[in-house]
């Protein structure tokens, strides 16, 4: 695993190491992450997440992510858009979420920038595919050191100053590059995964908005 970044479950299947060989980890590792996503709520949700995500493990946010969800109306960005106040200290004390104050406040003002980039372009999923990087920017080779060096892309540095520039907040360049891998943007899985071949072919198959 050192130099491969490459774990063999008990399954005999080799797997990016970041699972760590934890069933429900694995489970988002082999099922979720990297596979293209259109849909505009599981677009808004992971970025809300990977906000909520810094400074912690994604594991804990996985943890509550069904919590997060019934705390966030389901993540659909029109109900998000009209919390107030009395919203706000609801989910601050709501023990099943991060309850931090700052990044509550950011996912509803974040709603309310969704409504309106919506608007702009018809939907989330067409803004934020417009920023799927070119093959010719991508490593040829996805082996440990390459993703360990690459924390952050001109593509995520470019979409972050965009989304900055329209209000949203916490989306940092490391924030939205692991939306990006997350939601299918690019393929981060390693060299020798068996998920790589996989994801290669669904965004292959996959018909861009």
């Amino acid at each position: 695993m050192e130099k491969t970044g490459i774990i063999i479950g008990e399954d005999g299947r080799s797997r990016c190491f970041w699972h760590g060989g934890l069933d429900d980890y694995r489970r988002y590792h082999d099922e979720e992450w990297g596979r293209p996503v259109t849909d505009d709520f599981r677009l808004f949700e992971k970025i809300c997440l990977e906000g909520f995500q810094s400074g912690l493990s994604w594991l804990t946010i996985l943890r509550k992510r069904e919590n997060f969800r019934a705390a966030f109306a389901g993540f659909d960005f029109e109900k998000v858009a009209s919390f107030d106040q009395d919203d706000v200290e609801r989910l601050v004390a709501d023990a099943g979420i991060i309850r931090h104050r700052g990044k509550i406040v950011s996912t509803i003002n974040n709603a309310r920038r969704a409504v309106e980039l919506r608007g702009e372009f018809g939907s989330l999923a067409k803004f934020f595919w417009s920023f799927e990087p070119s093959p010719a920017d991508r490593p040829a080779v996805m082996d440990l050191a390459t993703l360990r060096a690459n924390p952050t892309t001109a593509t995520s540095i470019r979409l972050s100053k965009d989304l900055k520039k329209r209000g949203w907040t916490f989306v940092g360049p490391t924030t939205v590059y692991a939306f990006m891998q997350a939601m299918g943007l690019v393929n981060d899985h390693l060299t020798g995964c068996f998920c790589q071949a996989e994801v290669d072919r669904l965004r292959a198959e996959f018909i861009r908005p």
